[in-house]
């Protein structure tokens, strides 16, 4: 397995500050780095590892097997974090002491193939964070209308209008687009590649966002967890562009502004050069936390 960087662990975990009887729920297990730590740092406490992804889930309980006694204090449960409050209540836990969401994707997922994420790697244009789910990016690029995928680069992507509007004019024209790779090219054929970024990146972020419902996952999360957080409870969100971290932002003034919570963070916490260094995926990472009154 390539090597995984989790983003941000030593700020997260200081945030988060687990009690060692503590609950705890990190609810984007991924490969389990954030979960171990929280674990090992706990005596008779637990903490709820969540994923929407049951492939990854599977490869971070084989992980945690072999960790000794933290192993022991976690509980994998496969399900996107909008049904916090439906697995809390099934575990009969009440609240919880800490909640921890890193809203990147899966390093894992990026690099897989067959997962459809990557733009290096030729795939099905699939890009399900759960393969149980049946919309893919496949039926996105090749059923929705010109308007449709053009909103969708626009709103979601940030791109500029005019280039939203002529690659989507381009996808549409060139259907069926079989792949990833058909679609980088089907972009780069009507947008310039400038610097190391390539064109397509926005449009593949922008599929992904909309094939896993990304924004109406976090305004869910963002809705229940204050529900499910205990008095002196904290909790901790890193994301990884503007469309996230203004709805975190929002939300966590809110609850601040109304006196249920104070946040932590005055300005968003960012990686260290160091991380930064070691991990280039982590340069657009923000962190925020609070806690509840």
């Amino acid at each position: 397995m390539e090597q995984h960087y989790p983003v941000m662990l030593g700020e997260s975990i200081r945030y988060l500050d687990p009690r060692g009887d503590g609950l705890y729920a990190d609810v984007t297990c991924g490969l389990a780095n954030h979960t171990l730590e929280i674990a090992r740092r706990l005596t008779t406490g637990k903490v709820l590892a969540l994923d929407r992804d049951g492939e990854t889930l599977e490869l971070a309980r084989q992980r945690a097997a072999g960790s000794g006694e933290a192993a022991g204090r976690i509980v994998f449960r496969q399900a996107p974090f909008s049904q916090l409050g439906e697995v809390l209540r099934e575990l009969g836990w009440g609240k919880v002491n800490g909640i921890l969401a890193d809203l990147g994707v899966s390093r894992l997922q990026l690099t897989s193939g067959d997962r459809g994420f990557s733009l290096k790697e030729r795939g099905p244009l699939d890009m399900r964070m759960d393969r149980r789910q049946e919309l893919t990016a496949a039926d996105l690029v090749n059923r929705a209308s010109e308007r449709e995928l053009a909103a969708l680069f626009e709103e979601t992507a940030g791109e500029r209008r005019k280039t939203a509007e002529r690659i989507a004019r381009a996808i549409v024209r060139g259907r069926p687009v079989d792949d990833t790779a058909a679609l980088a090219a089907v972009v780069e054929s009507v947008v310039p590649r400038h610097g190391k970024l390539h064109p397509a990146t926005k449009v593949f972020m922008a599929l992904r966002i909309a094939v896993n419902d990304e924004m109406g996952e976090l305004d869910a999360l963002l809705e229940q967890a204050p529900e499910w957080l205990a008095a002196g409870g904290r909790w901790v969100m890193i994301a990884f562009h503007s469309l996230e971290d203004r709805r975190v932002k929002q939300a966590f003034k809110a609850l601040a502004q109304e006196g249920r919570a104070r946040v932590l963070t005055k300005h968003v916490v960012k990686p260290a050069d160091e991380e930064v260094r070691r991990n280039a995926a982590s340069r657009s990472a923000v962190l925020r936390a609070l806690e509840m009154n």
